[in-house]
C-alpha cells in the first residue's frame, strides 16, 4: 500500500515512484566516498596510530575504482595526501571534496546513491537527517548536509525524507530486498513519531526496495544500538554471511543465535529461503576495559576487492577463507583494524559506495 504523497516531505514523486534503486555493493561503483579522520575524541589518544591502516584501505580501493575524500580545508587535503604518499597511494585515483565534517564514518552520514539508467538524471542522492546514532555524540550538523554538498557538487538531484536513517543500519540484495534491526530503526532516539510500518514505507520509497526483513539484535560495544553492518550482509541476492559467538560464555552468544533464527525463518521475494553461511566472531577486542564492536561483518565490497577488517585473532584467517568463498570474482583480503576499531567502527562504516550507471 503506497502512503499518500502528502506524507512524505519530498515535492513530486518518491525516488522508487520515479524508477530509482539502491544498488547492491557488489555492483560496480564509479567511486568510494570517505571523509578523512580528524576527529581526536573518536579515538581517544590513539587517532595518530590509525593512518597508516586507513591509507592502506584507501591503496586496496584505487586498485579498481576513483576514492572520493571529504576534507575541510587545504591543510586536511596536505595532511592526507602526506599519509596517502607514504603508503604509496597513485594520488591520481584520489579525488579531494572541501566538505568539512564532524567525524569520519561516511557509511552513515554519506550519501545514499540511487540509480535509474533509463532517467533523464540516472543517479540520485536521498539526504536522511542524521542524529549521530541518537544525538550521541553531538555536534554534527556538518555531517547532516553532506549529502546535499556533495549532490550540489556533482550536479546531482537530492530528496530529503526528512527521518534519521543510517547506511549502516541497512543492507540491500540489490533485487528489492532490505535488511535491518529492530535494536537500531524502532529505537526511540532515532524517529519516536514513527511505528514499524511507517518506516518500512519510507525504506521502500526512498531505497526503491519491496520488502524489509528484520531481525533484532545488535553486538556487544556496538554505540550505534545495532547496525546490521557489524552482523548480517548480503553476499548475492539470496546469500547473507553472518556473525555467530562460539563461546556461550560471550555476552554475543545468545544475541547472534537469536539473529540466526530469525534468519532462517526468512523468505526472500522470490519465496526462497535465504542461503545463511556463519562467519565467526572474533576474539573479544578490549581497550581501556571497554568492549569493541569488533567484527569480520563490517568488510567492504569495492569493485576488485572485499576489504575485510582482521583483528590479530586466530579466527582471521578462517573469517577470510570464509569470506573468500563467497566472492568468486574478487580478491579478498585482510587489513589490520585493531587500531580503527577503538573508533567503534571499521572499514564498511567508513565508505560509501558511488555507484557506475
Amino acid at each position: 500500500m503506497d502512503p499518500n504523497l502528502s506524507d512524505f516531505p519530498t515535492s513530486g514523486l518518491t525516488p522508487k515512484q520515479q524508477g530509482y534503486r539502491f544498488p547492491a555493493e557488489w555492483e560496480p561503483h564509479e567511486a568510494t566516498w570517505l571523509s578523512w579522520p580528524h576527529k581526536e575524541a573518536s579515538w581517544p589518544g590513539k587517532i595518530a596510530s590509525i593512518f597508516p591502516y586507513y591509507a592502506a584501505f584507501v591503496k586496496e580501493l584505487t586498485r579498481g575504482e576513483i576514492v572520493r575524500i571529504n576534507v575541510a580545508d587545504e591543510a586536511l587535503k596536505q595532511e592526507a595526501s602526506g599519509h596517502l604518499k607514504t603508503a604509496g597511494v597513485d594520488l591520481s585515483k584520489v579525488e579531494f571534496y572541501f566538505n568539512a565534517t564532524n567525524d569520519a564514518w561516511c557509511r552513515d552520514h554519506g550519501p545514499a546513491f540511487l540509480v535509474n539508467p533509463a532517467a533523464a538524471h540516472k543517479k540520485v542522492i536521498v539526504d536522511w537527517n542524521y542524529n549521530a546514532w541518537g544525538n550521541k555524540y553531538p555536534p554534527y550538523d556538518l555531517d547532516d548536509i553532506i549529502p546535499t554538498r556533495i549532490g550540489q557538487q556533482l550536479n546531482i538531484p537530492v530528496f530529503h525524507p526528512g527521518i534519521v536513517m543510517e547506511g549502516g543500519s541497512v543492507e540491500f540484495n540489490g533485487k528489492g530486498t532490505i535488511l535491518t534491526s529492530t535494536a537500531c530503526l524502532l529505537n526511540e532516539n532515532r524517529n519516536p513519531h514513527l511505528n514499524r510500518q511507517q518506516i518500512e514505507e519510507y525504506l521502500y520509497h526512498y531505497y526503491g526496495g519491496e520488502q524489509v526483513l528484520w531481525v533484532d539484535e545488535g553486538i556487544a560495544g556496538d554505540d550505534t544500538d545495532g547496525h546490521i553492518d557489524d552482523t548480517i550482509r548480503f553476499v548475492n541476492e539470496d546469500t547473507v554471511v553472518t556473525v555467530i559467538e562460539e563461546d556461550k560464555g560471550d555476552e554475543n552468544y545468545a544475541l547472534l543465535q537469536k539473529n540466526l533464527g530469525q534468519l532462517k525463518a526468512m523468505r526472500l521475494l522470490t519465496g526462497k529461503q535465504l542461503n545463511i553461511i556463519e562467519l565467526p566472531m572474533p576474539d573479544a577486542v578490549i581497550w581501556e576495559e571497554q568492549r569493541l564492536p569488533a567484527s569480520y561483518a563490517n568488510f567492504y565490497i569495492a569493485n576488485k576487492t572485499v576489504i575485510v577488517p582482521t583483528y590479530r585473532c586466530s579466527k582471521d584467517d578462517i573469517a577470510l577463507q570464509t569470506i573468500q568463498s563467497c566472492f568468486k570474482d574478487r580478491e579478498v583480503l585482510g587489513i589490520d583494524s585493531t587500531e580503527i576499531i577503538w573508533g567503534l567502527g571499521s572499514f564498511h562504516c567508513l565508505s560509501q559506495q558511488d555507484p557506475a550507471v
